[in-house]
């Protein structure tokens, strides 16, 4: 693959032209054009998947099996035979011979997410897998030689797991040859816009797409993104789905973002709270939250006044009915009442389910 052809590759996969994305796909193209084992830190929701992809794309390897593995997902007592097969009648439930992912994926690539989460017992016979270049199926005894690049990711401190013995110092640095470190969406904030623009461009294009004003920009590049860009591209689409055809102001990021159902509102303003380090959306003046700062509102009193105004207009939707309030809004009816608490919203239920509100 030419230089031409990285470079395009690159800026397809890997998004942003930031300081940090700019050293990231440097990285990336040196990782492509060696052979050595890989390991890329990052928070979840960075996009370490799709930095492994981008390695095994550009490299020699790109046109090999690409097998991605979390190892955080797999049983303790099927991953040895999820790795490196097995033999018929090994053990109970074995009626066939399976061949194992580091086979499957050989002269081509292996991606180990969440290696953080390995047993220990598992790391052992990794690393000599690592070491010897073969592997051996569960029940057999048959050396099997591989060709495998191992790429591994994790977004756990991999130093602090090895000084409480839960990941092997030796498999750290067998694996760590060339580290890679994703950012985080909050480090890179200037490319917004284009991740924006991106994933717009992947949405269902039988409707409308939503139109991201500069205003909503400005706010989404002010927000701390806990989720990163997987949170991101959810907004994104969560966008689409309400705003089709329309104009996304800045008043509209906080709803969108507060609706992630990936953690519940109270969660998102707790976390907003308690990064005092991280500026709250930096919108227009919104009299009801402004803050003594210029142009600043504050995120916490915006999603408390939001969740209010939800809860108040699903009960008044649902003539004061708890229970059809509490569907309307997809939460279970003793969270609902429990935020009424929190919003000292005053209710009477009767048996029926029925109640009077004073506000």
């Amino acid at each position: 693959m030419t230089d031409v052809n990285f470079e395009t590759l690159l800026d397809e996969k890997l998004i942003g032209d930031s300081p940090k994305m700019q050293q990231l796909r440097m990285l990336v193209k040196f990782a492509g054009r060696c052979n050595s084992s890989i390991m890329i830190t990052g928070p979840s929701g960075s996009g370490k998947e799709v930095v492994a992809e981008a390695i095994h794309t550009i490299s020699e390897r790109g046109t090999a099996p690409n097998i991605t593995v979390n190892c955080g997902a797999l049983p303790e007592q099927l991953i040895e035979s999820e790795l490196f097969g097995h033999e018929k009648g090994s053990f109970t439930g074995a009626v066939n011979q399976h061949v194992g992912l580091f086979e499957q994926a050989n002269r081509g690539t292996i991606f180990l997410d969440e290696i953080g989460d390995m047993p220990i017992n598992m790391q052992v016979k990794l690393l000599r897998v690592l070491e010897t270049r073969v592997v051996n199926r569960v029940g057999g005894s048959q050396n099997l030689p591989i060709n495998v690049r191992v790429i591994a990711a994790t977004h756990k401190n991999l130093g602090e797991a090895i000084q409480n013995k839960s990941f092997r110092e030796d498999l750290f640095y067998r694996l760590c040859v060339v580290p890679i470190e994703v950012p985080a969406l909050h480090e890179h904030l200037e490319d917004i816009p284009q991740l924006v623009a991106h994933f717009l461009k992947n949405q269902d294009n039988r409707n409308p797409l939503p139109i991201f004003t500069a205003e909503a920009l400005g706010a989404m590049q002010s927000y701390s993104w806990p989720g990163n860009v997987r949170e991101l591209r959810n907004v994104v689409e969560r966008a689409a789905v309400f705003f089709s055809g329309k104009q996304v102001l800045a008043g509209d990021i906080a709803m969108l973002v507060q609706s992630d159902i990936t953690r519940s509102i109270h969660n998102v303003a707790t976390k907003s709270q308690d990064n005092q380090t991280s500026p709250a959306f930096n919108v227009l003046p919104t009299p009801s939250f402004e803050s003594q700062e210029t142009n600043v509102i504050d995120l916490n009193a915006h999603l408390q006044n939001e969740e209010r105004r939800i809860i108040m207009n699903a009960l008044d939707k649902s003539h004061g009915v708890v229970s059809r309030a509490a569907r309307s809004i997809n939460i279970k009816r003793t969270t609902l009442i429990d935020k009424m608490r929190k919003h000292d919203i005053d209710w009477h239920i009767s048996n029926n389910d029925n109640m009077s509100m004073a506000v």
